[in-house]
């Protein structure tokens, strides 16, 4: 292999690394990395010839072998080597996600951190564990303790003064692991979907994101490129003229300055606690990096060195909390440069500027940094000169002035008695100094390709993720225009789609209606099929048969590959995203003049992936009516196998429309087919509890939902669908017998529900029928309520209305504060004001639903005790100042403790009767 890359030139090793197998490229990585020692004349163990050094040969990589293998054994992850850990499995519910329990053993740690990241928990990196062992099983000299004991690893207990960097013993099941070594193993240990839900959930904590992962075994380091898509952040862009407006995109696409600081040898100062300072406004310092001061950071690292972390700064366009006027990104090497040449070569070809933290330069770091001499990034050196050796240290910066083009206002000295303050505005004015002047600015879709010309493995360079995207360009490249694109390609969602769907709907009324004229009946029938024989005439356009054959791939990766570069692709190409603060519906509503009622959504639909689905649903809907009808035989059908290819997607996780955002209907058909598909597929495992999510927008329901469970609901980051999704959630089978279930199908009801008011008429009955649809489909009913009384009308209606069918789920109503105060437990008064709607209100209601004796209060209706935890306050969302807040740990806790309450209640069998889903599909048809 060694001879092979020599002869297609060592310095050129970038470029012959795609056309060489995955072994070459890893003994280049290797090679790579060898570099610093080949300076010093050292050989490095590598002997042509006789083969006679035998001791060094195998020595370094068994020993790490050996590290990351007893690692993950350690944590219990070594059999997701082969078949990785998927998302699908995390997400499970298990008797664990009804317990706040702590790790108590090493194999606890993986899943306690998937579970506390999915619920958006800022604790999730704690490791501590929690011992709680019988009275006869402690040790005698602990007797006096008490049952429960957090241990903690005391460094002097294991290592010297002298060797505090270097490796220690691997951890014992008694000694807590480093967070960033649990990191790592589960990041190696999981799939690229987990992956990315994992780097996604870790930017909403505000932590900093793995960019480079280290694999010291195989020297096959990995460029998580594909795991970083998924992050979009949003931030206050000002113009040169002085014009400003919030700005959304994606974290991989935006090119930005970039600084990296990194450890030559030992440094007494911590890189970690000086990238928090810079990044925290004011003197709230979060701990986005972690860093030896916090619990368990002094743990020693056993895989993770080589690791490369990113984070950003987003300006929110205050002046009192933007640190700089525009975004930076600042990456972090964890471990020394001398052990990790290759990643801090890296980072010297991607950053505008790399701040060196040391107390010694040898003559050996001299050498290392002497090599960068042609490099073009500006170079700081961070100084502890009372630790180090003072002259030394003055004799090789001199010699490395001339070399790297630096002078005495790049070498900064920090030592205990220096001001930190001052020291971290001082950092902060070279960062912006150096932003301001002509930089380098590189996004991390450039990092990626300064990887791969490195050799380093990108993960997004796998076959099945790159075929995913080449389909997803040829749909995409199409799209010029995406109203005429949805009126040329998507021709059966417009207006036959609408007139379709309407006929239907009064189809289904005239059912319910006491004596309909038969004539009508005739004729609102004759035009049905009418339409429907327009639709069936038509043909799949290039780009619907496109998509097709990406959700129809034997591999479920490139199919799950494909709908994820479709939604980006799609977002990308789509409607110009909001340029205003993200506020959220309610206040806008109010700025509005205080109208309730949107005939419109004000802002336009964009083009999703939804919209190829349902373009799809409605040629199964045409065909359907065709054969119902005797003008199509069974076998001529074309189009039977869509509602199987939509199931397969509800199990992989994908959330499915399950009302037409366009039309605001259900399409009967297409929804039943799914489900009878989907109930194939099951099998035995078809027992099923509904939980819906009611509210106007901008009330938090998506989040909360997301939250809850893990799930992948729209939020109102931009412009959210306009229907109301559904979403699987797999019980775990040693559990689905205690729980009384098999899968969880959550609703969301998007932008259904406006807030429409009694007297808007039309758009009224629409959205109270819809509300009446979603509850009548479910055994639980989250209601998310910004303000005690902003109960929506349509909502109060579907209570009355169901009270007719004798149907009620058990409903939770949840006020979440829009405010970053938290928001005070209620007293039983309050929890009943809640559910007591305005006697006005009441009035009205009872009017319309033509009700005697009146309107007699939500708490009679829904079968709620005030007293009991029907009614919850969450705490806001965000602890700080978007965008640099992160979820508050006070929400996580509320969400968490409703969730485990919503199982409790599905549990003991108060959501209603469960049902499995020939009758869900029954209840669609009948509702």
């Amino acid at each position: 292999i060694e001879v092979e890359l020599l002869a297609k030139g060592h310095s050129d090793l970038g470029e012959a690394a795609p056309e060489i197998k995955a072994s070459e490229r890893r003994a280049a990585v290797a090679i790579a990395d060898l570099e610093w020692r080949e300076m010093e004349g050292d050989d490095c163990g590598f002997h042509y010839g006789d083969g006679t050094n035998e001791a060094q040969d195998n020595d370094f990589p068994t020993v790490e072998r050996s590290r990351l293998q007893e690692m993950l054994a350690l944590l219990g992850l070594e059999t997701y080597q082969g078949q990785r850990l998927s998302l699908q499995d995390s997400l499970q519910i298990s008797f664990d996600s009804m317990k706040n329990w702590a790790p108590q053993v090493p194999k606890d740690l993986p899943w306690h951190f998937l579970r506390k990241l999915q619920a958006l928990n800022a604790e999730a990196r704690n490791t501590t564990m929690v011992l709680d062992l019988p009275a006869d099983a402690r040790p005698a000299e602990k007797e006096g303790q008490m049952e429960e004991e957090i241990i903690y690893w005391d460094p002097a207990e294991d290592i010297a003064a002298d060797d505090i960097y270097s490796f220690s013993e691997l951890p014992t099941p008694d000694t807590p692991v480093n967070p960033l070594d649990l990191l790592c193993a589960l990041l190696l240990s999981s799939d690229s979907f987990l992956q990315q839900e994992i780097i996604l959930k870790m930017s909403l904590c505000q932590f900093a994101l793995p960019l480079v992962l280290p694999d010291s075994e195989n020297h096959y380091h990995t460029f998580l490129l594909w795991a970083l898509r998924g992050v979009v952040r949003t931030w206050w862009s000002q113009s040169p003229r002085g014009l400003g407006s919030f700005r959304e995109d994606s974290v991989v696409l935006s090119r930005v300055p970039t600084f990296a600081f990194v450890r030559m040898d030992v440094s007494s100062n911590s890189k970690s606690q000086l990238l928090n300072a810079i990044l925290s406004p004011g003197h709230r310092q979060w701990d986005c990096f972690w860093h030896r001061d916090l619990s368990l950071g002094t743990n020693p690292r056993e895989i993770a060195d080589g690791l490369v972390e990113i984070s950003w700064f987003f300006p929110s366009g205050r002046e009192d909390l933007d640190v700089f006027p525009e975004p930076v990104a600042f990456l972090n090497l964890r471990g020394d440069i001398g052990s990790h040449w290759l990643q801090f070569k890296l980072l010297t070809e991607i950053s505008s500027a790399v701040f060196i933290l040391t107390d010694n330069i040898s003559k050996k770091e001299y050498k290392l940094l002497y090599s960068m001499k042609e490099s073009t990034t500006k170079y700081y050196f961070i100084l502890s000169p009372y630790r180090g050796k003072r002259n030394t240290n003055l004799r090789f910066l001199n010699r490395l002035t001339p070399v790297l083009k630096i002078d005495h206002s790049h070498v900064l000295v920090k030592v205990s008695s220096t001001d930190s303050e001052g020291f971290v505005r001082r950092l902060r004015a070279i960062v912006g100094g150096v932003a301001r002047g002509p930089c380098r600015r590189v996004s991390v879709e450039d990092m990626a390709h300064a990887a791969r010309k490195l050799g380093l493995r990108v993960d997004e360079d796998c076959e099945e993720c790159q075929k995913a995207k080449d389909r997803m360009e040829r749909i995409t490249r199409k799209i010029k225009d995406v109203d005429a694109y949805r009126r040329d390609e998507l021709r059966l969602q417009g207006e036959l789609g609408r007139k379709a769907a309407q006929a239907e709907r009064e189809f289904c009324q005239l059912q319910w209606a006491p004596e309909p004229p038969e004539k009508y009946r005739v004729e609102l029938r004759r035009r049905l099929l009418e339409l429907r024989m327009q639709q069936s005439g038509q043909e799949p356009s290039t780009g619907l048969q496109d998509f097709v054959v990406g959700i129809s791939s034997p591999s479920t990766s490139e199919r799950q590959y494909f709908l994820r570069w479709m939604e980006w692709g799609l977002a990308r190409v789509g409607h110009p995203r909001l340029r205003q603060p993200p506020e959220t519906l309610l206040a806008l509503r109010s700025k509005l003049g205080g109208a309730s009622d949107f005939s419109e959504p004000f802002w336009p639909e964009p083009l999703g992936v939804e919209h190829f689905l349902r373009e799809m649903g409605q040629f199964y809907e045409a065909e359907s009516c065709l054969v119902e009808a005797g003008r199509l035989s069974a076998g001529q059908r074309r189009f039977a196998h869509f509602p199987g290819l939509a199931a397969e997607l509800l199990l992989a996780g994908q959330p499915l429309e399950l009302v037409d955002g366009g039309t605001l209907s259900i399409p009967v058909r297409w929804v039943t087919g799914l489900l009878k598909e989907l109930h194939v597929r099951l099998d035995r495992r078809s027992r099923l509890v509904v939980l819906s999510a009611l509210g106007v927008p901008g009330t938090g329901k998506s989040t909360l939902l997301n939250t809850m469970f893990g799930l992948r609901f729209a939020t109102g980051r931009s412009c959210s669908p306009r229907g109301a999704f559904m979403q699987l959630i797999t019980v775990a089978e040693g559990f689905s017998q205690d729980l009384g279930c098999d899968h969880i199908l959550a609703i969301d009801s998007g932008a259904l529900i406006s807030g429409a008011s009694t007297s808007a008429g039309d758009r009224f009955e629409l959205e109270a029928s819809l509300a009446t649809l979603l509850m009548g489909l479910s055994n639980v009913t989250v209601v998310s309520l910004a303000e005690t009384r902003d109960i929506p009308p349509a909502i109060l209606h579907a209570f009355l209305r169901l009270e007719k069918t004798g149907h009620m789920p058990n409903c939770q109503f949840v006020y979440q504060s829009l405010h970053d105060v938290p928001a005070p437990s209620p007293k039983p008064r309050e929890r009943r004001q809640v559910l007591d709607p305005p006697s006005d209100l009441s009035r009205a209601a009872a009017h319309i639903e033509k009700q005697s004796g009146g309107f007699r209060t939500l708490a009679g209706l829904a079968f709620c005790d005030p007293e009991r935890q029907h009614v919850w306050h969450v705490p806001g969302l965000w602890h700080g100042a978007p965008p640099m807040a992160a979820v508050s740990l006070g929400y996580s806790e509320a969400i968490f403790e409703l969730k485990r309450c919503l199982l409790e209640n599905i549990r003991n069998g108060l959501s209603n009767q469960n049902k499995n889903i020939q009758q869900l599909i029954e209840l669609v048809r009948r509702l």
